[in-house]
């Protein structure tokens, strides 16, 4: 297995300290604070732990409290509310420097037969005609601070390959929609709980951007603040990230600083395996024209 893939997985599968709190290390993607994605797939993680390996997440709901810091560990306690014949349900609260910094309620399920219908897979071109991020990103790396610059062009643990390039040194007016291919860089193992808190820990890249879109802006656009509020993920069916999936993300509205994101993940069959929703705060400063507040 790939180093960087090896490494995501043993900061997601966590140190037991006790039976129900556990410790994650830090990852630094370039700007000093958590990337929420690690916060997430390392709370379901944890979460997973405490629940029989036959019931599978179903669902998730989540809320960012305060920034995270990159530099330190994260502590996660999970509090184990229920235990019912079909479901589990599990809350558990992030904490650094003793405050909570993030917190989740996830449930998880037994296997059921039951009614089936899904939303239709976009017809898009397939990931082996496309750049991948890191190849597109090479192409404004020396417009960007030199610690971006190597983080956005260096060796990925999840490859995502864009449908659409978005350029974030030169955002132009766009619709409010992405579509990008995803798979982890190497083959994971079968246990369908790792597979389930990578898709978490993936689910919020190249997320909230898509609410700045319209507006020709983008995270790198001085005085721009980007910062994910909350995050909920519902899990349908069965699937594996080290299989390309398709992640088809729209922006339905944005206001009061605020934007909407919506996305889902389709096998390549064309089968919906989970859907995700977040709000983020998208705060101008000060505007870039004339540099003020």
């Amino acid at each position: 297995m790939k180093t960087v893939l090896a490494d995501l997985l043993d900061m997601l599968r966590l140190e037991r300290i006790e039976e129900h709190i556990f410790r994650g290390r830090s990852q630094d993607l370039g700007w000093g604070a958590v990337f929420g994605g690690q916060v997430l797939g390392q709370a379901l993680s944890a979460a997973e732990q405490t629940v029989p390996a036959e019931r599978h997440p179903h669902s998730l709901h989540a809320y960012f409290l305060r920034r995270g810091d990159a530099s330190k560990p994260i502590v996660y306690e999970v509090d184990p509310i229920r235990d019912g014949k079909s479901f589990t349900t599990r809350r558990v609260v992030a904490i650094q420097n003793g405050k909570a910094i993030f917190n989740l309620s996830a449930s998880f399920h037994r296997e059921e037969s039951g009614y089936e219908h899904h939303a239709r897979m976009p017809v898009v071109a397939g990931p082996e005609s496309l750049k991948s991020i890191q190849e597109l990103s090479a192409d404004h790396a020396a417009q960007l601070p030199p610690r971006l610059a190597a983080m956005a062009t260096a060796d990925r643990p999840i490859e995502i390959r864009p449908i659409t390039r978005h350029d974030p040194t030169h955002p132009e007016p766009a619709p409010p929609q992405r579509m990008l291919w995803y798979r982890a860089a190497d083959t994971l193992p079968d246990d369908p709980r790792v597979h389930a808190y990578l898709l978490a820990y993936a689910s919020d890249s190249h997320f909230l951007g898509t609410t700045l879109e319209p507006h020709g802006v983008s995270w790198l656009t001085p005085g721009m603040q980007v910062a994910s509020l909350d995050h909920a993920m519902w899990f349908h069916r069965p699937f594996r990230l080290d299989e390309w999936l398709l992640y088809v993300v729209d922006s339905p509205s944005a206001s009061g600083a605020r934007g909407l994101v919506r996305g889902q993940f389709f096998r390549r069959d064309g089968t919906l395996v989970a859907s995700t929703v977040q709000e983020g705060l998208i705060r101008q400063r000060r505007s870039p024209a004339d540099g003020g507040g």
